[in-house]
């Protein structure tokens, strides 16, 4: 089997496996805004490409130097076609990471019900909830509990409106996704990363902006298409508009998009397992897909622990709320682009 370094990633059998389409956009958005290295790897034999492997070195003052597929994604950057091509590919990834002297390096992916090769640590956390969406929209809301189906239908009448578009709504999609991670005490990237990722990802990208009944910003998404699948990237709503059930109006705007564009599946995001979050998610009538985490740790490193759940992030994460916007505007970037 030969494995080697590559220029690009660009197979169409793998791409439609794990989350792999347009891969090399998203990895130049990780270089282009941040000046990260791409180290691509494959595994073929008889010139066939069996597994490859995107991993994004990461180097960050606060959060440190590690390698990761899809930076700020929730899975992504590996696929394959057997295992003896993935452990041979993941075999030449460990020896990636050490001679780059990182601390870790972590595969996120669909989870196969595998486990990982010698060398590398399962560490579950996170799943995404992919809702299959009907010809009718009629037929899902008959899938939800009675009170979730009666708040879909309550937010139905509270004046409120989403729009969907692409860098015609930047502004405001940018405005709604950056007050509401404050309000949750969370960084967030600039006005111009989302325009990077925009342009780079062309009509695979759409913002969705969510307006209140003054026309007020009351949330935002970013939403990401692949084949038949739309995925939530970033969703979040003010916490003034919570009393109008606008999260419920938001995300059923979102499926009857997608069920007018004749798509086959909602992708909500990952979670962290057992967080609010995924109660809310639960909701809809959801497949709950565990996401598999995969490490290599240098000799010595411990999992790392980089989560709402870390009991060290509850304090920054309540000062952080607390932090006037302009401060969280101008340092959020520089630290979530170690939150890769």
């Amino acid at each position: 089997m030969n494995i080697q370094k590559v220029d690009v990633l660009n197979f169409p059998a793998l791409e439609k496996k794990l989350g792999f389409a347009g891969l090399e956009n998203w990895s130049k958005l990780a270089s282009t805004m941040y000046g990260y290295e791409v180290h691509r790897l494959t595994a073929s034999e008889n010139g066939e490409v069996l597994a490859a492997l995107n991993l994004v070195e990461i180097k960050h003052p606060v959060f440190g130097h590690y390698l990761t597929t899809s930076p700020y994604g929730s899975y992504g950057g590996f696929a394959y076609k057997d295992i003896q091509a993935r452990d041979g590919l993941l075999k030449e990834g460990s020896h990636l990471a050490s001679g780059l002297g990182v601390t870790y390096a972590v595969i996120r992916a669909i989870d196969d019900a595998s486990t990982p090769p010698e060398g590398w640590v399962s560490h579950p956390l996170y799943c995404t909830y992919l809702i299959d969406l009907p010809a009718n929209s009629d037929d899902l809301l008959k899938t939800f509990s009675s009170d979730h189906r009666n708040h879909v239908r309550k937010s139905l009448k509270k004046g409120l409106s989403t729009r969907f578009g692409h860098l015609d709504l930047l502004d405001d999609a940018y405005a709604g996704l950056s007050k509401s991670m404050h309000e949750l005490g969370s960084p967030y990237h600039s006005k111009n990363y989302l325009k990077t990722m925009a342009e780079l990802l062309g009509n695979n990208l759409e913002f969705a902006v969510l307006y209140d009944p003054h026309g007020k910003i009351a949330g935002a998404g970013v939403f990401i298409y692949q084949g038949n699948t739309v995925s939530n990237l970033h969703a979040n709503i003010l916490r003034d508009t919570r009393s109008l059930y606008a999260g419920e109006f938001f995300y059923w705007s979102v499926i009857e998009r997608g069920i007018a564009k004749g798509l086959k599946t909602f992708d909500l995001g990952r979670s962290l397992i057992g967080s609010g979050n995924e109660v809310f998610k639960m909701k809809w009538s959801p497949r709950k897909q565990p996401l598999a985490y995969w490490y290599w740790l240098a000799p010595g490193e411990h999992l790392p622990s980089i989560n709402q759940k870390n009991p060290k992030f509850q304090a920054v994460i309540a000062i952080w709320k607390r932090l006037p916007a302009f401060v969280v505007k101008f340092i959020g970037p520089y630290i979530i682009r170690g939150l890769a």
